[in-house]
């Protein structure tokens, strides 16, 4: 029963044309326990779901509900003034959002405290910019970071709430029974992230191709690359197809957009890479500033300059007035490079 085929759920497309993964109910079963063992669970608890529900973080907070006999506040879509007023207003203990949503709500908060029932607020989606995670945490905003995959069925790696503020910057360690390494890391511990697990997919649907790229015996390659810090914590650093490669030099683009991200007015940040008939590759950077902002290009590479290695500085910035996101507001860095 637990290994019948129970959902096939579409990749974000972050990277590419989506894959359709086929999930079993043991999938979904040992993902909502593994989550429960790490972040616990509560008579009051209710999680609140904005994120859509043909992905695998809307639609797994729908087997914890069914799982733990614990309510859903649904919206139908994010919009931070009302999202807002429900975490004011509405008991919600439990959120999960991805970075672009965590800095609306902060921006929402001005001066505000959430209440003290709001206990987990879950972080996904990608790196996270150390400023956004320093200024929840200065609001008191419970942000557990978390990694996963459509193809974990959700989370696989997460913050546990008494590491959450020693560790800022980590997704934490993989989920009761998951496993996770490093494959093939470099002189500095990076290299791609493997899982494996009973809420890992065995496969993906009517695509061989892909199953035989993906999976190395019972291990999952996620495609994303990372590194273990010495208590075996996991550090995401980037999609590995994302990764630029200038002169030789490694370049992730998640710790460019990092630092831009610390410029006053810079609303949004995307990283990409540009072709360079001397380096190979060089960095490139689109950003969202605030309306009335006079940020302009010869300001952010300044500020870059003073802290990024030479090589890291974008090449060139563009200021334009949205990133290309995904339903669940992920960056897709590939429209960066189609624009280009």
């Amino acid at each position: 029963m637990l290994n019948d085929p129970f959902t096939i759920i579409y990749t974000s497309g972050t990277t590419g044309f989506p894959k359709g993964v086929v999930h079993t109910y043991g999938n979904h079963w040992w993902s909502a326990i593994g989550s429960a063992l790490n972040l616990g669970i509560s008579p009051q608890d209710k999680w609140l779901t904005v994120l859509p529900l043909f992905h695998v973080s809307g639609l797994s907070t729908l087997f914890k509900s069914v799982i733990y006999g614990m309510p859903i506040y649904l919206m139908t879509s994010f919009e931070p003034e009302k999202v807002h007023e429900a975490l004011m207003k509405n008991h919600i203990t439990m959120i999960s959002v991805v970075t672009v949503m965590l800095q609306r709500l902060l921006e929402q908060m001005a001066t505000e405290r959430y209440p003290e029932q709001l206990r987990c607020v879950l972080l996904g989606g990608g790196p996270a910019p150390k400023p956004v995670l320093e200024q929840a945490r200065k609001k008191e905003v419970p942000v557990f970071q978390s990694y996963g995959l459509t193809e974990t069925s959700s989370q696989i790696v997460t913050l546990s709430p008494q590491d959450a503020l020693r560790k800022i910057g980590s997704a934490g360690k993989p989920l009761v029974p998951a496993q996770l390494k490093i494959h093939d890391p470099s002189t500095r511990g990076v290299g791609e992230i493997y899982v494996k697990g009973p809420m890992v997919t065995k496969g993906y649907f009517n695509n061989p191709t892909a199953d035989q790229k993906a999976f190395q015996t019972d291990w999952l390659k996620t495609g994303d690359l990372g590194y273990l810090d010495e208590e075996g914590f996991l550090y995401v650093v980037d999609r590995r197809n994302d990764l630029i490669i200038s002169g030789g030099e490694n370049i992730y683009p998640s710790e460019i957009e990092s630092v831009v991200s610390e410029l006053t007015g810079v609303q949004e940040v995307g990283v990409t890479n540009r072709s360079d008939d001397q380096w190979g590759e060089v960095p490139v950077a689109f950003i969202v500033k605030d309306t009335q902002n006079v940020l302009d290009e010869e300001m952010v590479q300044t500020y870059l300059k003073s802290r990024l290695a030479s090589y890291k500085v974008p090449k060139k910035i563009y200021f334009v007035e949205q990133l290309p996101r995904n339903a669940s507001n992920k960056l897709m860095r590939y429209k960066l490079k189609e624009w280009l």
